[in-house]
């Protein structure tokens, strides 16, 4: 599975952000798919999953209410909807492919297959 990303820059503070991860390669194998990001200094953290029968899973209260994950199946795309940006959450944003149980449960090493990445700066 390869995963690429894209979307990220640079914002100010209660802007928006779309991120979008283009899946490719044996994407049937697993089901569910995550965004993560890493702030500098700070370990990878989960930010939300999404499972091939559409089911959400947002691992961090601090964007619950801001970002919406949501994906195409059709086209292997998952996107993550950034609004009301704030400086916290300025980080490297990743996404990753995993089997079914992944998506219950936020832990990183479940996740099989990772993107390369892509900034996102809030000012």
């Amino acid at each position: 599975v390869q995963l690429v990303e894209s979307g990220g820059g640079s914002v100010e503070a209660g802007e928006s952000l779309r991120l979008s991860c283009k899946a490719s390669g044996e994407t049937y194998s697993y089901p569910c798919m995550g965004w993560f990001r890493q702030v500098l200094g700070k370990q990878r953290e989960g930010v939300a999953a999404i499972d091939a029968g559409n089911r959400i899973t947002y691992f961090n209260d601090s964007v619950k209410d801001r970002f919406t994950i949501s994906q195409d199946i059709a086209m292997h795309t998952i996107d993550l909807q950034m609004d009301s940006l704030k400086p916290e959450d300025t980080g490297m944003y990743f996404c990753a492919a995993g089997r079914m149980y992944a998506c219950r449960r936020d832990k990183l090493s479940d996740y099989a297959y990772w993107g390369q990445g892509t900034q996102v700066t809030v000012s």
